[in-house]
């Protein structure tokens, strides 16, 4: 079985918090930045580089946000840059154990008096999990949610792979290499970018059906980059961060 990524929808079902804020409008994703099976090396190379915004389950719900605004108006993901909760945790965090892109939908105002607790009335406040509290209006625009984000991926190319900036050249231009896709529907590739303190990537650049491009007069230094694919329809693939490719200069 081929897992690419994973969905935890987990406490989605009410839009009314403890504090009485009603809010339908809303779901939170959570999403690691640094991977929590990075290893050693990959450490070192993130430290020296950048990318502790940059994981495959970050751009995960970069994605996610895309599809949804696209697809769900009025409905906003607030993507929240934390793995999960504060000090808690859920079903994905095993699969990014595992090294697969996994995010944690949940609801934006928690109402801890229906979470992990026996059914009673105590001192006149109900407690417990129950139908009652639910917002099936809202789980459905949460549900919607869920199926243009897993819809846009079933459609779109596979993420590129093997992405690198290649530093052999020692200058203010960006080079980047990739290795090519294989569906036959491939139209070519984006490059994107952002400011190193933007949450989301706010430009893009058509680049055909190559391999590597040259981002004239756009250092390293100043900007994250990344690539995706780009299918015949115009369906677009997560977006895949570059690793440094080391080499020696002439």
């Amino acid at each position: 079985m081929d897992v690419d990524a994973m969905f935890t929808n987990d406490i989605i079902g009410s839009s009314t918090g403890a504090n009485g804020v009603r809010d339908d409008r809303t779901v939170r994703v959570f999403s690691e930045g640094v991977p929590t099976n990075e290893t050693k090396q990959e450490a070192d190379t993130r430290r020296s580089v950048g990318g502790e915004n940059d994981s495959q389950s970050r751009q995960l719900a970069r994605f996610i946000k895309e599809a949804a605004e696209e697809y769900v108006p009025g409905f906003r993901v607030w993507m929240i840059y934390r793995r999960d909760r504060y000090l808690r945790g859920g079903d994905h965090i095993p699969f990014l154990e595992q090294g697969y892109a996994a995010v944690r939908f949940t609801e934006p105002n928690e109402n801890y008096n229906h979470q992990h607790q026996n059914v009673r009335v105590e001192n006149g406040v109900q407690y417990g999990d129950l139908p009652q509290f639910d917002d099936f209006a809202y789980i459905a625009q949460v549900a919607r949610v869920n199926c243009a984000a897993l819809s846009a991926l079933a459609l779109a190319p596979a993420r590129p792979s093997d992405v690198r900036i290649l530093t052999r050249r020692l200058t203010n231009d960006t080079d980047l290499q990739w290795a090519a896709n294989k569906e036959p529907d491939l139209a070519g590739y984006e490059v994107v970018w952002r400011d190193t303190t933007e949450a989301v990537w706010t430009h893009s650049l058509w680049v055909g059906r190559v391999t590597s491009y040259t981002m004239k007069g756009m250092s390293k230094d100043n900007y994250f980059f990344g690539v995706r694919a780009v299918d015949a329809d115009g369906n677009r693939s997560p977006v895949t961060y570059p690793r440094p490719q080391r080499e020696a200069r002439n």
